[in-house]
This record gives structure tokens, C-alpha cells and sequence, in this order.
């Protein structure tokens, strides 16, 4: 309305999947643009196929960062609650896979998690707020049951539970985990919530294998003093964007 668009230039309609599905398939729509899960992105794309009808998806992420040996810790201290915890980590393409040096590996850990544990989690509409809610209890639910999955396959390092300081809402604390495998449940699907896996590897080959060892390819970063070199790393990942630092 403030920018004065005509009406029927823009139409939302909060509904369910059914709605969705009848959008979708409707003979007046030209063109589909879906953000969402690969499940449904998949349905999507089959019924636009039927159809000859365009579709743009955007999917599902378990994007890494790529933390070189010379990178600067602090940089990414800064920049990881907007990297990785972003709508408390209910974002496609949240760096949840850290990859991180052999030979800087606990610095990395105590980094990552010194930054999730000091996150404020709170209410959503409080400005000071950096981690809110889960978009609902069975979503809740669901990030839960792959941290529990998590505790058997990794080393729990901070969060894991819930905020003590409150009891209404669908809160999670941030929650980082080390000593992770790739193949681990936690490493190879999309959780959708604050929870980071932090994995270690030797050289760049093996940051780059482990970056590309995913069936999900939408986003990533890397992080690096030396932009030609996170540049070279970077061009190197199979994924659709990717940021340097």
C-alpha cells in the first residue's frame, strides 16, 4: 500500500498444503516460484512438469562453512549468528555443517560455541531477541529428536535443551556439537533449527570432499584472511551461492 502498488499486483494467501497444491495446478498461473522442503519441491517440480509450467525452487541446505587455517576467528564469531543461526536457524541455507582444521579444531569448537551460548533467546518480537521460537510445537519436536540423535553420535559441547528462564513457547536452545562424522544423521540432514555440527578435516581437498559429501547443494561459505585462496576453495564447492567470510 506505502509504495502504491495497484491492487491484484500482489495477492497472499495464508493457507495450507492443500491451497498450495491448487495454486500450483491452477490453469491461470504462469509461473511457480516455491521455497520449501526438497519433498514438496519434488511433488512441485512433477506437477510443472506435467504442466510445462516454469518453476523456480529453492530447497532444502545443510550448507558448509569452510573455516581455513588462517582464518580470523573473531570475524567469524561476528558474522556466524547471521551465517548460521539466522530465524533461529529455520533458514535454507544456515552454514550448519562448521568445517574446521585438524590443527585449529578446538579453537574453532570453543569459538563456535562461545557464540551460541551467549545468544539471547527470547521473545520474537523483543528486539534484543537473537534466537526465537520454533515455527511450531511439532517442529520443536522434530529438531529435538535430532538432538537426541545427535548425543549418541557426537560430543555435545553447549545448549541441547531448552531455555530454563522460560516456559511458554517453542524454544530450543542454540546447540553446537564436535567431534562429528559427515556421515552422521546430524551432518547429512536438515534439522531447520539452532543446531550446529562442528567437523574436522586435514587438508583443503578434504574441506572441499566433505563440503560436496551432501545431497543438498544451496548455499555455503568460507571463511579465510586471504580472499584469493577462500576464493579458490570457493569455487571448488558444488552448491548454488556461497560467501566468503
Amino acid at each position: 500500500i506505502e509504495a502504491k502498488l495497484p491492487a491484484g499486483v500482489i495477492n497472499w494467501v495464508a493457507a495450507d498444503r492443500d491451497v498450495g497444491a491448487y495454486l500450483v495446478s491452477h490453469p491461470g498461473v504462469d509461473k511457480v516460484a516455491f521455497t520449501g522442503s526438497t519433498a514438496a519441491g519434488r511433488i512441485i517440480a512433477r506437477e510443472c512438469g506435467q504442466l510445462l509450467r516454469p518453476v523456480t525452487l529453492e530447497l532444502g541446505g545443510k550448507s558448509a562453512a569452510v573455516v581455513l587455517e588462517d582464518a580470523d576467528l573473531a570475524q567469524l564469531a561476528q558474522n556466524l549468528p547471521m551465517a548460521s543461526f539466522l530465524n533461529n536457524g529455520q533458514t535454507c541455507f544456515a552454514s550448519t555443517r562448521i568445517l574446521a582444521p585438524r590443527s585449529r579444531y578446538a579453537e574453532v569448537v570453543d569459538a563456535v560455541a562461545s557464540v551460541a551460548a551467549q545468544l539471547k533467546v527470547g521473545e520474537a518480537l523483543d528486539a534484543e531477541t537473537q534466537i526465537g521460537p520454533m515455527a511450531s510445537s511439532a517442529h520443536r519436536d522434530r529438531v529435538e529428536q535430532y538432538i537426541a540423535k545427535g548425543r549418541s553420535e557426537a560430543r555435545l559441547v553447549t545448549g541441547g535443551g531448552r531455555p530454563k528462564h522460560t516456559s511458554r513457547g517453542w524454544f530450543v536452545e542454540p546447540t553446537v556439537f564436535a567431534d562429528v562424522d559427515n556421515q552422521a544423521v546430524i551432518a547429512q540432514e536438515e534439522i531447520f533449527g539452532p543446531v550446529l555440527a562442528v567437523i574436522p578435516y586435514g587438508d583443503e581437498a578434504e574441506a572441499v570432499r566433505i563440503s560436496n559429501d551432501s545431497a543438498f547443494g544451496l548455499g555455503g561459505t568460507v571463511w579465510s584472511r586471504d580472499e584469493a585462496r577462500a576464493l579458490d576453495v570457493a569455487s571448488r564447492i558444488q552448491t548454488g551461492t556461497i560467501g566468503i567470510n
